[in-house]
C-alpha cells in the first residue's frame, strides 16, 4: 500500500504533460493570428484612405499697392485731357491685396471747336487658391469669362463687338460699342484681361460736347489698350510671383470667405464708373451742341 501511492503520484503526473503542451501550442498559435490578423486590418484601414488632390499654388500673391498708379503719369494726361484729379479717384476695397480700382475723367474745353470728355477706369482682382474652389487660375479664368459677357451685356450698348487683344496678359479681349446718354454719343471700349490669377477690367470712354467730334472708336480702342496693358505690367511687377512654401495654407483659406470669395463682383463695382461721373453737363461750362 506504501508503494504504490508513490507509483500512481508519478503516473498522474506523466499524463498531465501532453495535455499543457497542446495548451501551450494553441495558446501560441492563436496568438500569431491575431497579430496577422491585426496587421492585416491596420494595412487595409491606412491603404482604403483616399488621398486629397491639391491644386495649384497661386501665381501672384498681391496686387499693385496703388492701383492709381498701375497707369503712367503721361498715359493719363493723353488719354483724359484735363482730369478734374490727375491723381484718380481710387475705389473702395476692404483688401487691396485682392481687388483694387482706380478712375479718372475729365472735360477739355476746346472753347468754339467744342469739348472732349473722358473716362477712364482700372479694376483688378486676384484670386487665390482654394482647396474647395479650384487653383487661382482656375477662378480667374471663369471671372475673365464673366467679365467679358457682363461687358458685351451694357445697357443700352449699341453695335457690340468684341475681339482677341494681343500682347496683354496671358489672354485678352476688347469689347466696344456705343452708347447714346445725355443727348450724346459715346464711343466705349473694354479690356478685359487676366495674368495667371489676376484679372484687370479696363475701361474708356469719350464723347463731344458743344459742338466737338464724336471720338472714332480706334481713338478710344487704341488708348484701352495701351492702358491695359501698362496695368498688367504694374501686376507682374510689383505682386510677388513666388508660389508660398509648403504646408502654408494661407492662400487656401482666403478665398472661401464671404467677401472674398465675392471678390471679382465687388472689384467690378468699385471700378465701374457711374452714370453720374459719365455726364459731364454739370461739370461743363459750354451748352450742348445742337
Amino acid at each position: 500500500m506504501h508503494r504504490s501511492a508513490p507509483r500512481l503520484s508519478r503516473i498522474l503526473a506523466c499524463a498531465a504533460v501532453p495535455v499543457m503542451l497542446v495548451a501551450v501550442g494553441c495558446s501560441s498559435d492563436s496568438g500569431s493570428d491575431g497579430k496577422k490578423n491585426a496587421g492585416s486590418s491596420a494595412s487595409g484601414t491606412a491603404s482604403a484612405k483616399p488621398t486629397e488632390p491639391t491644386v495649384e499654388p497661386a501665381k501672384f500673391s498681391d496686387l499693385p499697392g496703388d492701383p492709381c498708379a498701375a497707369i503712367g503719369k503721361k498715359t493719363i494726361k493723353d488719354l483724359v485731357p484735363d482730369a478734374k484729379k490727375k491723381s484718380g479717384t481710387a475705389g473702395k476695397s476692404s483688401d487691396l491685396s485682392l481687388r483694387g480700382s482706380c478712375s479718372w475723367n475729365g472735360l477739355d474745353d476746346k472753347g468754339l471747336k467744342g469739348s472732349q470728355y473722358r473716362w477712364l477706369d482700372v479694376g483688378f482682382t486676384r484670386f487665390e487658391s482654394d482647396q474647395a474652389l479650384g487653383s487661382g487660375a482656375e477662378r480667374a479664368t471663369a471671372d475673365y469669362t464673366k467679365q467679358i459677357a457682363k461687358a458685351k451685356a451694357a445697357e443700352g450698348a449699341e453695335k457690340v463687338a468684341a475681339e482677341a487683344a494681343a500682347g496683354i496678359g496671358e489672354e485678352a479681349t476688347v469689347v466696344t460699342y456705343g452708347l447714346t446718354k445725355t443727348d450724346e454719343d459715346f464711343e466705349y471700349a473694354t479690356v478685359v484681361a487676366r495674368t495667371g490669377n489676376v484679372v484687370v477690367t479696363l475701361t474708356y470712354n469719350g464723347a463731344g460736347y458743344a459742338g466737338g467730334k464724336t471720338p472714332e472708336s480706334a481713338e478710344i480702342v487704341e488708348g484701352a489698350q495701351q492702358a491695359a496693358k501698362e496695368a498688367i505690367a504694374a501686376v507682374e511687377k510689383t505682386a510677388e510671383a513666388v508660389p508660398p512654401a509648403e504646408g502654408d495654407d494661407k492662400d487656401a483659406g482666403k478665398g472661401a470667405g464671404g467677401d472674398k470669395e465675392d471678390g471679382a463682383e465687388s472689384g467690378q463695382k468699385d471700378a465701374a464708373g457711374s452714370g453720374a461721373e459719365d455726364s459731364p453737363k454739370e461739370k461743363a461750362k459750354a451748352t450742348p451742341k445742337s
